[in-house]
């Protein structure tokens, strides 16, 4: 299993945002490959928000071929040159191999 996180910060107010874009359907779901979509909300009393996204492949081949499909290209470039919202402050990006899943007994 391969999974890429992203752990996006935005003002204050507007997690939701972020949340709904990556919660609503789109092509990626149809990409074969793909284990699921999570998106986590940090929990904060205020100050900035921390949403997190994990999204899980089968394998690194089935995100690789995600990122060279003529969908996942098209959406980068119908965003090119358009400026990022202000609500976002910073963005990090990281990919993991999974080595190890245990699940408990309610998980089976």
């Amino acid at each position: 299993m391969f999974v890429q996180i992203r752990k996006m910060t935005v003002k204050e107010g507007h997690a939701d945002k972020v949340i709904e874009r990556f919660s609503s359907e789109g092509v990626i779901e149809k990409q074969e490959g793909l284990i699921d979509v999570t998106v986590l909300e940090k929990k904060v009393r205020r100050g900035d928000e921390e949403v997190v996204v994990l999204i899980r492949w089968e394998s690194e081949d089935h995100w690789k071929q995600w990122e060279k499909s003529e969908d996942h290209i098209a959406a980068h470039k119908a965003n090119q040159g358009k400026p990022k919202p202000d609500y976002m402050l910073g963005t990090d990006v990281g990919m993991y191999h999974v080595k190890a899943v245990k699940t408990g007994v309610y998980g089976k």
